[in-house]
C-alpha cells in the first residue's frame, strides 16, 4: 500500500483549531445500561424495546428524591446525574450522550450487494452503478422507516418514561445523517415556531475520510437549501475540502479517528453546558468515541437507525488541545482488477 506525501494530511489538519481545552474522559459509573454488557453483542436488542437500555436499579440519590417510589427509572437516573454534576470537583462534569447511527443508506445496501472486497476496491469509489447513487448517500425507504421509529420513540415512549430530552443537537454534514436528525426530531412539536429544529452541523461528526464517494458531502448551500433551520459551526466551508477522491485519510479504528473524536468531545465539553446531548452520526464515529471514553463494552456495534446513551465523565486537564498524535499518513485507495463491470462483479 503506497503512503502518500505528508502534505496530503491537510484534510485531517483541517479538523484542528476547534477546541479551547482538552479533557480526560471516562465511564466511571457503570452498571447503568444494558449496552455495557458484552454478552449482548451477538444479538443486541433495539434501544426502543429496552427503555433505551437503562437498567432497573436504585441510586444512592433515590431516598431523598423518591422516598415513596413513584418516579420513573429515568426520572431517578436524571436526578442521579444532576447530583453527580452538583458534587463534581472543579473541572469535572458529566454529560449523557445520545449517539444515533443514521438510518440505512444506499451505500449500506450496495456494500452488502457487492461484498466487502469489491465494494472497497472498486464500487465504493464510484458515484453509483447506473441504477442507484451512493455519493453522499441518501436514506433508503427502510432507512426512513428506521428513523421514523426513532421519532415515535421520542414522541411516545420517551414521554411516558420521562427520558430527558436532548438539550443540544449536533449532526454530521452527510445527507443521510441530516435526514436522520430531521425525521427523528423536527416534527415533535417542541420547537420555537420562529426557528424550528436547529441542530449544529459539525464536520467532526462526518463519515470516515476514505475513498468512498459516500464520504463526500454536498456544499453548504445545498445543506441550507434542504434544511434551512440547521445551523453551521464557525468556518464551515461551502465546498468539501476534506474528501479526496482515491485517497484514504482515515481508517476505521485508526489513531486518526480517535484523534478526531477526541477533538469532537473536547469541543463539545468546552463550549456546551448542556447535560443531555444528541449526536446524529455514523457507526464509524460512535465506535471510536466508545473507545476514547473507556466504555465497558467498547466493541458494541450499532445497526443502522440504532441509538446508544452513555454517561461520560470529563475532567479538564489543560487549556489547549491535547491527546495522542496521528500515526501514519494518507494512502492511496485499494485498487483491483477483478471487480466492476469489466470483472463482472
Amino acid at each position: 500500500m503506497r503512503v502518500l506525501p505528508l502534505v496530503l494530511t491537510a484534510p485531517l489538519l483541517a479538523f484542528q483549531g476547534c477546541v479551547a481545552a482538552s479533557f480526560r474522559y471516562s465511564v466511571d459509573k457503570t452498571g447503568l445500561f444494558l449496552q455495557e454488557d458484552p454478552k449482548i453483542n451477538p444479538n443486541p436488542p433495539s434501544y426502543a424495546d429496552t427503555n433505551f437500555g437503562l437498567l432497573n436499579r436504585t441510586y444512592e440519590t433515590d431516598a431523598s428524591f423518591d422516598p415513596s417510589g413513584q418516579k420513573t427509572q429515568w426520572e431517578r437516573f436524571a436526578n442521579y446525574v444532576a447530583g453527580l454534576n452538583k458534587d463534581a470537583a472543579p473541572g469535572v462534569s458529566y454529560k449523557v450522550l445520545y449517539m444515533a447511527r443514521h438510518g440505512e443508506g444506499y451505500h449500506n445496501v450496495a456494500q452488502t450487494f457487492y461484498g466487502a472486497d469489491c465494494w472497497e476496491c472498486y464500487w465504493s469509489q464510484q458515484t453509483g452503478n447506473g441504477t442507484t447513487t451512493w455519493q453522499d448517500a441518501e436514506l433508503t425507504p427502510k432507512g426512513y422507516a428506521q428513523v421514523r421509529a426513532a421519532n415515535a420513540f421520542w414522541r411516545d415512549t420517551a414521554l411516558t418514561s420521562k427520558i430527558p430530552f436532548p438539550q443540544s443537537f449536533y449532526v454530521s454534514p452527510m445527507a443521510r445523517c441530516l435526514a436522520t436528525a430531521n425525521e427523528t426530531f423536527a416534527t415533535l412539536g417542541v420547537w420555537d415556531g420562529s426557528r424550528g429544529f436547529a441542530p449544529v452541523v459539525k464536520e467532526l461528526l462526518r463519515e470516515t475520510l476514505n475513498a468512498c464517494t459516500c464520504s463526500w458531502r454536498h456544499p453548504k448551500s445545498w445543506i441550507h437549501a434542504r434544511f434551512p433551520t440547521y445551523r453551521f459551526e464557525p468556518d464551515f466551508s461551502e465546498d468539501d475540502v476534506l474528501f479526496r477522491p482515491g485517497i484514504v485519510t482515515e481508517y476505521a479504528n485508526s489513531t486518526a479517528q480517535r484523534v478526531r473524536v477526541r477533538r469532537l468531545l473536547d469541543d463539545v465539553f468546552t463550549g456546551d453546558n448542556s447535560t443531555y446531548i444528541s449526536f446524529s452520526t455514523h457507526g464509524v464515529v460512535i465506535s471510536p468515541i466508545l473507545e476514547v471514553i473507556g466504555y465497558p463494552n467498547a466493541g458494541f456495534s450499532l445497526g443502522t437507525g440504532q441509538v446508544i446513551p452513555v454517561l461520560v465523565r470529563a475532567e479538564k486537564v489543560s487549556d489547549g488541545p491535547g491527546g495522542e498524535a496521528v500515526v501514519g499518513g494518507p494512502v492511496a485507495a485499494k485498487a483491483c482488477g477483478v471487480c466492476g463491470p469489466a470483472g463482472g462483479k
